[in-house]
């Protein structure tokens, strides 16, 4: 999925958009729970199994659609990452991060007081410093699979 990057028309239009979809490969092994769960009723007949099957697999969907449904947009002034918004006024320098370096930060390097919508099946990232004396975050990390065209949102959003 491309971020849009069209002009924005109104305050109200993004001029960055990104969801963080679950790789699929997290798909087919919540249909393989599903069939784990309906065989796991097969002892007890088809309608039991049936009912695992669905059940389960139900479950399963929601979970991996919930923790991929991440979005990070740059709308109004604000960066909205996850459920975190952050007014660009109250941001500094953004900085692309290529894969190992978004991994030194999910490691190493994080800081526990940082805003992190971390996603690791996304292996790049932005690094944006927070600005704001009255915000004890030193930064906002942001998993994202179009880190310049995020940077290149915000840098727009400041202008």
């Amino acid at each position: 999925m491309q971020p849009s990057a069209a002009a924005p028309d109104s305050p109200a239009t993004p001029s960055y958009d990104e969801r963080l979809t679950a790789p699929r490969s997290w798909w087919a092994i919540t249909a393989l729970a599903a069939l784990s769960g309906g065989l796991v009723l097969l002892p007890l007949g088809p309608v039991a199994m049936l009912a695992g099957l669905i059940g389960v697999g139900a479950l399963a969907a929601a979970a991996v659609s919930s923790y991929g449904s991440a979005r990070v947009r740059v709308v109004a002034g604000s960066l909205v990452a996850g459920d975190a918004r952050i007014p660009v006024e109250a941001l500094g320098e953004a900085e692309v991060l290529d894969t190992d370096e978004a991994r030194a930060w999910r490691s190493y390097k994080a800081d526990p007081r940082a805003f992190m919508l971390l996603r690791g099946y996304v292996p790049t990232a932005v690094r944006v410093a927070v600005t704001d004396p009255d915000d004890p975050t030193p930064y906002a990390y942001v998993s994202t699979r179009h880190p310049q065209a995020l940077v290149d949102a915000l840098d727009a959003a400041r202008a």
